[in-house]
């Protein structure tokens, strides 16, 4: 899989499973835009991306809180180098834990804005050149909550599940463009989200990390928990040519969790 003629935009790549999908994406000859909120941990990613093709990496500073934001540090890159990406993976980190019931207002909304609005305005941006180039990929990474709902994960399950109906939607609308849009589906995954989340039903239950861990490992066929990696080489093969007839789906990737075909 040669990504040497490419660019991608890599959303929230500074950590855990966006890192990890522009390390990859790197490594195969793709050039890089990492997109997150915090310019030092950018500066650090972009330093660490592997440049076997002589590639020009390179970072926007945005906040996933705020899609205006967002899509004006997108809009001002473009005006500078139009048409400029081939793939967008859109990434950010999920909505806290906790009951649906339990959720005000105002975290739907933010979680709707993070995941749904910037989702949106990023594929209005890009989609143009993806067009002027004929080859487009957008990557989603969701969860296996579009499968599945996950207990204690209320506004997580809703939001995602709203994500998986844009993304099917917009795939038939950009299939006859050479353009496809799927979903990565991170099972149990050993990033700081499994961490924080391992942390609050610790504070909830009392039960120490270990007892936590073992249940959930207990509901995953592979018994172990997944790495960021191998979530990453999913994303990149749907991103590359030879995942071309792939289009409109959600590719679960957990260990064989997920209890739905």
């Amino acid at each position: 899989m040669d990504f040497s003629p490419y660019r991608a935009l890599v959303g929230g790549s500074t950590q855990g499973i966006g890192r990890a999908v522009a390390q990859l994406l790197a490594e195969r000859g793709c050039a890089l835009t990492l997109l997150a909120r915090s310019e030092t941990a950018l500066q650090a990613a972009v330093a660490a991306l592997p440049t076997p093709a002589g590639q020009q990496h390179d970072y926007l500073v945005a906040d996933f809180d705020q899609p205006a934001a967002v899509a004006a540090a997108v809009q001002g890159y473009l005006a500078q180098h139009p048409h400029a990406f081939q793939i967008l993976v859109n990434n950010t980190g999920g909505p806290p834990g906790g009951p649906l019931l339990d959720a005000p207002v105002e975290a739907l909304l933010l979680a709707f804005n993070q995941h749904i609005v910037c989702n949106h305005l990023l594929a209005q941006a890009l989609v143009p050149g993806m067009r002027a180039a004929g080859y487009g990929r957008i990557l989603n990474v969701v969860s296996t909550s579009v499968k599945v709902p996950l207990p204690g994960l209320g506004v997580s399950n809703t939001v995602r599940g709203a994500v998986a109906s844009w993304a099917k939607t917009l795939a038939t609308e950009l299939g006859p463009h050479g353009i496809t849009v799927n979903n990565v589906l991170p099972g149990a995954t050993l990033t700081q989200r499994h961490h924080a989340l391992i942390d609050k039903k610790m504070a909830q239950t009392g039960q120490p990390a270990e007892a936590i861990e073992a249940a959930m490992l207990a509901t995953i066929p592979a018994r172990r928990f997944g790495l960021a990696e191998e979530v990453a080489a999913a994303v990149v093969f749907l991103a590359s040519p030879a995942a071309g007839y792939i289009n409109g789906t959600s590719v679960p990737v957990d260990g064989g969790r997920t209890g739905s075909l």
